[in-house]
């Protein structure tokens, strides 16, 4: 049996070695160039023909007897010898053949076998009503003691059944019509165990009539979680039954007895298709996508010929129907071997496999053509007996009484696209071609032809974009059409196809596809209908159109040509709206501002972000409406710099010259009051503004902005001028002060207010008592001699303490009499009496002072003290006599040079060098004279000693004036504290 194995190995490796060339032809077959200006075509470039769908190998070995049946599930084969031994083989582990004896007998032989889809369970019924059943891991077969005395015809298993030991509930049908339900266990395998539960139960569905020789069923979508819906399909040769219903998912088994049940009370409820023949069999099969996937498709196998159709489980075929789209298909035989009956088949994806006595027929269920013919000439002395196929693994395969072969399927749906293209059904074409984008090309034209010629264009010329076609051919095919959109839909999707890195094609797409829009606009305008809801819509597109990222790019990079387009067009509106949309504000601001639309100058000047626009288009839009402009400036806030803003500022109209000015003042003061703009050349603008738009704020302003000229942000001297320039003389005034020129802030005060100038009077320093006097010697001359007022004059004398009488008698005229300032003399002669009189009482009090002084001088020369020996100096702690010292009236006692010591450091600088040449001088023992220090003259000996104790000896320094001015100072130095912080560590 190795012989199996080898040749199963021989040919995966062979099918390894075609491999990489079959990978070469998909490859070369996607090969594609650049055509004309857009679009690549492809190259069928093959490098070598396709393998076929079906290869047929024959597996070359001898088997021991007779192959009567043959059955492979899940790559586990299992084939029935004439001498009743079961043949089993993984395909897996080839090198671990079995073999399992059936019990023997003279007559009894196997008549059919069936393995479930996962190669794990196997039912033999034998010709002598003798039923077994063989687990993949057994190796005896176990008889089904409840089936004997029945031949099984068919077995519906169950493909949602995931346990290995159990079948789960299948369905058995038998030659007398006959539908069982069991269920077959493999969990144990002692033998009075085996008995009692092996076939677990077996209880009879429904009677067919004729014998069954198809059973399939499975689970339907079901709403309800607790009630599972089946489909059951039954055969007999010439009918075809449907039973659909629901299965408790709790309910104890057999699960399809009330499912059956009601069929078997009301019987009109059978529903089956009838199709006589002259087989006395049939066959029924299913094809799964995948394994424990919902079945697509059926095809049964009657004597008229294969009904096909698909398992539609979503109500669309019925209420009580799950076959939709059936048709019947004639078997294909040759003209030699017209009254061969086909013997068996199988149904993959796309093709139904029939077998022969001598051929297999593979008939497309699709086009209904026979796409292979595989006849077996090495068979001529006997016939094939089977054909079965693997569900999970899909190979086919084909045995005769002493050979068997193998059916491999390479790529099964690559013409699926081909015949679903012919039938038009172009959505599953395409499906079937997505991996060959030379197919998908052929799918795409005929489609586009197709809707072409129905008179969809735009759906034709969307499709004809995706298709490889010559460009040019397509859109001259639809610059015929009366209407353009789809010619405009082929542009745009074939600019969707675009690579970015293909910049020359985009460009040219992008401009005509402008030109387009334009036009199309264009001709509205031209019809009247630029009002229309059409005109909106597509104007509304053309900007949707632009407004594409890569459109966008496009065009910022070309934008000279799409102006000069649009303009050509005269689409003013579409033109703005480009420039916008470039963020050429520039170009959109001039265009308003050409057209006289301020307004949507300064609305699109509001939009943008670039302030130098600002700068450059406030001059005029500040000359025709200055007060929106104003606001726009105040929304911008800090961002704006004021200082280049004053061009705008300065222009204006003379005719609405204060309208522009007041704008100008609420701008200038907004920034001067909530920004705090300190710049000179701002405050000089507003300043000028208001003396000549507004010189009631002129006052309130110089007001604010205080007296200190370090504080003031304006340039006094200008602000002088400019107020002397339009006579405000209030200001004037203020500014005079301001500079310390108070003579000419009074005398130009006089001309306004004399209360003003006495304001302005008071202002010079109390010290500058001489000032103050001038001053109001000017406002009394002026009152005496231009107001002619004697009386106020005299209120000076009050309000001026530094003015007497005889100061301002010499203003007075001459026929002036002493009735108007005999108060005035009066008050003064008294104030000269009581000023002598407290002269004298000074002078009394100075010379009892100083005569009590000699007295108290005289005293203390006659005062002594007496001093130890054993007294010690104050300062040092050494004997005071060992050297001068001072002797104070406190009692302290300091030597000379300790006193010094303690005094020098508190003395000012000056007297400190005198102190210290002092020192040197009575060192040196000098009796000359010393010239003048610090206003000293010519001293002999004791002279110098006695202005030396004049500096140190003054006051004790323990308990005098010296002691409290050093109250304050640092125990330690700051220039100290670091040698001393270090001896302290």
């Amino acid at each position: 049996m190795a012989s199996i194995l080898d040749q199963y190995e021989e040919e995966s490796n062979r099918g390894a070695v075609r491999r990489p060339n079959q990978l070469v032809g998909d490859m070369a077959s996607s090969i594609y160039f650049i055509r004309y200006i857009i679009g690549p075509g492809f190259v069928d470039a093959r490098l070598e023909t396709e393998l076929p769908i079906f290869n047929k190998k024959k597996v070359t070995f001898k088997p021991p007897d007779s192959i009567t049946h043959f059955v492979v599930s899940n790559n586990f084969l299992i084939m029935a010898m004439s001498s009743n031994i079961l043949l089993r083989l993984d395909l897996e582990h080839p090198d671990q053949p079995d073999e399992v004896e059936l019990p023997k007998s003279v007559v009894d032989k196997v008549y059919k076998i069936f393995l479930d889809p996962t190669g794990r369970h196997l039912i033999i019924s034998m010709t002598s009503q003798e039923n077994f059943y063989i687990s993949r891991n057994w190796k005896k077969p176990k008889p089904i003691v409840k089936m004997k005395g029945h031949l099984i015809e068919c077995v519906g298993w169950n493909w949602q059944n995931a346990n290995n030991n159990t079948t789960s509930a299948i369905l058995l049908g038998t030659n007398k019509g006959f539908i069982f339900e069991t269920e077959l266990s493999a969990s144990c395998e002692d033998n009075k165990f085996f008995q009692g539960n092996f076939d677990q139960y077996l209880k009879q569905m429904f009677t067919l009539k004729g014998k069954v020789t198809g059973l399939e069923f499975d689970r339907m979508p079901s709403q309800d979680m607790n009630m599972y819906k089946y489909y059951i399909l039954a055969t007999t040769p010439g009918r075809i039954y449907q039973f659909i219903g629901q299965v408790s998912s709790s309910a104890d088994p057999p699960m399809f007895s009330n499912l059956f049940q009601q069929y078997e009370s009301v019987p009109s409820n059978v529903r089956f298709i009838e199709l006589p023949g002259e087989l006395d069999y049939s066959e029924l099969h299913l094809f799964f996508p995948q394994f424990r996937q919902q079945a697509s498709k059926f095809a049964w196998m009657t004597g008229a010929g294969v009904y096909l159709g698909e398992i539609c489980l979503k109500g669309s075929a019925g209420p009580n129907s799950i076959l939709s789209n059936a048709k019947l298909l004639s078997y294909k035989k040759d003209q030699d071997d017209s009254s061969t009956k086909p013997l068996s088949m199988v149904l993959t994806e796309f093709h139904i496999l029939i077998l022969y006595p001598k051929s297999v027929k593979a008939i497309s269920v699709l086009s209904e053509d026979l796409v292979y013919d595989d006849i077996y000439p090495e068979v001529s002395h006997e016939k094939l007996l089977g054909i079965c196929k693997d569900s999970l693994k899909g190979t086919i395969w084909t045995y005769t009484c002493d050979t068997v072969y193998k059916y491999t399927v390479t790529k099964e749906d690559r013409d699926v696209w081909q015949m679903y293209l012919d039938q038009n059904e172009y959505e599953l074409a395409k499906e079937y071609c997505k991996n060959n984008p030379m197919h998908m090309d052929k799918v795409l034209t005929k489609q586009a032809n197709y809707l072409f010629a129905a008179g969809k264009h735009q759906e034709g010329a969307a499709m004809f974009a995706l298709t490889q076609n010559s460009f040019e051919e397509i859109a001259l095919k639809l610059m015929k059409l009366p209407q353009k959109e789809a010619l405009k839909t082929f542009v745009q999707k074939k600019l969707e196809a675009l690579k970015p890195q293909e910049k020359t094609q985009l460009t040219m797409l992008v401009i005509w596809m402008i030109e387009l829009f334009l036009n199309q606009l264009g001709e509205l305008k031209e019809q009247v209908q630029d009002g229309t809801v059409e005109y909106e819509n597509t104007q509304e597109e053309f900007r949707k159109f632009l407004h594409q990222a890569k459109i966008k790019e496009c065009v910022s990079h070309n934008r000279s040509v799409v102006y000069d387009l649009i303009a050509s067009h005269g689409d003013v509106e579409d033109l703005v709206f480009f420039a916008i949309l470039m963020k050429d504000f520039e170009r959109v601001i001039g265009h308003h501002i050409q057209h006289e639309h301020y307004i949507g100058a300064l609305e699109t000047l509001t939009k943008q972000t670039d302030l130098e626009l600002y700068y450059k288009f406030s001059p005029l839009l500040m000359q025709y409406i200055p007060k929106e402009t104003v606001e726009a400036w105040i929304k911008q806030g800090k961002q704006l710099d004021p200082k280049k803003l004053i061009p705008a500022l300065v222009q204006y109209d003379h005719q609405r010259f204060r309208e522009q000015g007041n704008e100008a003042i609420r701008y200038l003061e907004f920034c001067v009051q909530k920004l705090d703009n300190k710049d000179l050349a701002i405050h000089n603008y507003l300043l000028s503004l208001y003396a000549k738009l507004q010189p009631d704020n002129l006052m309130t302003y110089l007001e604010l902005q205080g007296e200190d000229p370090l504080s003031i942000c304006y340039d006094v001297k200008y602000a002088l001028r400019l107020c002397a320039e339009f006579d405000h003389k209030k200001a004037c005034v203020h500014i005079f002060s301001l500079m310390g020129l108070y003579e000419e802030a009074v005398d130009t005060a006089l001309a306004v207010d004399v209360e003003l100038a006495k304001q302005q009077a008071n202002k010079p320093e109390e010290e500058d008592r001489d000032m103050r006097k001038k001053l109001w010697l000017r406002i009394a001359r002026h009152v005496v001699e231009e107001e002619k007022d004697i009386k106020r004059a005299m209120e000076f004398l009050h309000d001026c303490d530094h003015l007497k009488i005889e100061d301002i008698l010499p203003f007075f005229p001459d026929f002036v009499t002493i009735d108007h300032f005999k108060d005035a003399i009066i008050s003064s002669l008294q104030e000269y009496n009581h000023h002598i009189d407290s002269l004298k009482k000074e002078m009394e009090e100075a010379t009892q002072s100083a005569e009590e002084i000699r007295k108290e001088i005289q005293s203390f020369r006659n005062k002594y003290a007496y001093v130890k020996a054993e007294d010690k100096c104050s300062s040092c702690a050494y004997p005071l006599m060992t050297r001068a010292f001072y002797l104070f009236p406190c009692s302290h006692k300091f030597h000379m040079d300790c006193l010094i010591s303690e005094v020098l450091p508190s003395l000012p600088p000056s007297t400190r060098s005198q102190v210290e040449s002092l020192q040197r001088k009575l060192a040196e023992g000098e009796t000359t004279t010393v010239q003048k220090l610090g206003g000293i003259g010519h001293l002999k000996d004791m002279d110098v000693k006695s202005k030396l104790d004049e500096f140190v000896a003054s006051e004790c320094t323990l308990c005098g004036d010296f002691m409290i001015r050093c109250v304050d100072k640092l125990f330690v130095e700051e220039d100290e504290w670091a040698s001393i912080a270090a001896d302290w560590e």
